[in-house]
């Protein structure tokens, strides 16, 4: 009888388990490689190291997950084919190695789902249903569509068998480097934490297994430690952003993470910057999101071995560049300076000469007259600038207000 999620006992997934999946994935999903960050480490006061997970076909470790839970089908599920909701990277890996098994993947999105989501789910062979406006109405209209066309349902998380295919990262950085004293896993619903936590500890059982969320979804940090605090908003990682965490999984990670740690929106913008800067590597906000656990909590990590999981790359190109350049702003590489004129010829160029002086370069200059408080003489002057770093921006900014100006530096929210 062939073994399915529905016949394996939900409470129990064991290092056995992991190890038959890593066979059964071998050589369809990339064994990406486990390198020492040198840069990284002198940063953070940690040995860093870090798996690529992004550098998998469709640039997340999802595929692990998928492709395991896909091999267990029997023939007629095979036939009938498979079926989940989601707007993201599980949704490419079940739809990747559907299409190269011959079994075919249906993917239910929200109408909201940006359509370049769209397009790569289907580019590597999923039929894309769009319904409703959030997941959780895609989650329901996916759950009748397995009922009414016979499909059977792949959970992105909340499946032991996806958590086993997911389990196989731990394997291949503690053979890779076995003597790593912690790994830092981000949590959305739980499925890489479970599967990465169970091998781990059957492997190393004193390893230190940190658990990382974003701030605005709290949500396996809320189950864990009974706290309510506020889930939703905008996050840069919205791999993570789950509002219910798994039920299978919730039970595994109470008993598998030492601590689960919550990382704010501007840690992870730099986290993904220091990931290209640095490894020249592309990561999407949950990709990064155990770098900026470092980050954000060295004192956890200073003087400790460290394994990161890169898990994913799927970052759209413009807001890449946005984060890169908030992150130029927040080192003072950019800036924004808000000066106060006099209305008359002469008045900006006496300004450009303390940019001059001080070597700023000017990017862009915006006048405001008639939206202010000021007299009719007035208006305001944004002068968007590019320095060498900070200091030589506070240089400049201190010239201007001993000259008379009153300058005011546009900060980021």
């Amino acid at each position: 009888m062939t073994e399915t999620a529905q016949t394996i006992d939900p409470a129990l997934l064991t290092i056995a388990d992991v190890r038959s999946a890593a066979a059964r994935i071998a050589g369809a999903v990339v064994r990406t490689d486990c390198d020492y960050s040198r840069t990284l480490s002198e940063i953070t006061g940690a040995d860093i190291w870090l798996k690529f997970e992004n550098l998998q076909f469709t640039a997340a470790y999802k595929e692990r997950g998928a492709l395991n839970a896909l091999l267990h089908l029997d023939d007629e599920q095979r036939r009938r084919g498979v079926i989940a909701a989601s707007a993201g990277n599980h949704a490419q890996g079940l739809s990747y190695h559907g299409s190269r098994l011959g079994i075919p993947v249906t993917i239910v999105m929200p109408r909201t789902t940006p359509t370049v989501k769209v397009m790569q789910t289907e580019a590597v062979g999923g039929t894309v249903v769009l319904e409703g406006e959030t997941f959780d109405d895609a989650y329901e209209h996916a759950r009748s569509m397995e009922k009414q066309l016979g499909l059977t349902f792949i959970h992105p998380f909340d499946d032991p068998l996806v958590a086993a295919g997911q389990g196989t990262v731990a394997l291949e950085m503690l053979e890779d480097v076995p003597d790593l004293d912690m790994l830092v896993i981000p949590i959305g619903g739980g499925g890489l934490s479970t599967g990465m936590g169970v091998a781990a500890r059957a492997i190393k059982p004193d390893i230190g297994i940190i658990g990382v969320e974003a701030e605005l979804f709290p949500s396996m940090y809320n189950r864990l430690k009974n706290a309510a605090l506020e889930t939703g908003g905008d996050t840069l990682a919205e791999g993570i952003a789950v509002k219910e965490p798994g039920r299978f999984t919730s039970r595994m990670l109470a008993g598998l993470v030492d601590d689960i740690v919550l990382v704010n929106e501007a840690t992870l913008e730099n986290a993904v910057s220091l990931l290209l800067q640095i490894e020249k590597t592309v990561a999407e906000g949950a990709g990064a999101a155990g770098l900026a656990a470092v980050l954000a909590y060295p004192e956890l990590f200073r003087g400790k071995k460290v394994g990161i999981p890169i898990t994913g790359g799927n970052i759209d190109t413009r807001l890449l560049a946005n984060v890169l350049l908030r992150d130029l702003a927040r080192s003072g590489r950019l800036a924004r300076l808000r000066l106060t004129l006099q209305d008359r010829p002469g008045a900006l160029f006496k300004v450009m000469g303390e940019f001059d002086r001080h070597n700023v370069n000017i990017i862009e200059i915006y006048h405001q007259r008639i939206f202010t408080h000021l007299p009719a003489k007035g208006l305001i002057t944004d002068i968007e600038c590019e320095a060498r770093d900070k200091d030589q921006l506070d240089a400049l900014v201190a010239a201007l207000r001993a000259k008379g100006y009153e300058v005011d530096q546009v900060e980021l929210g």
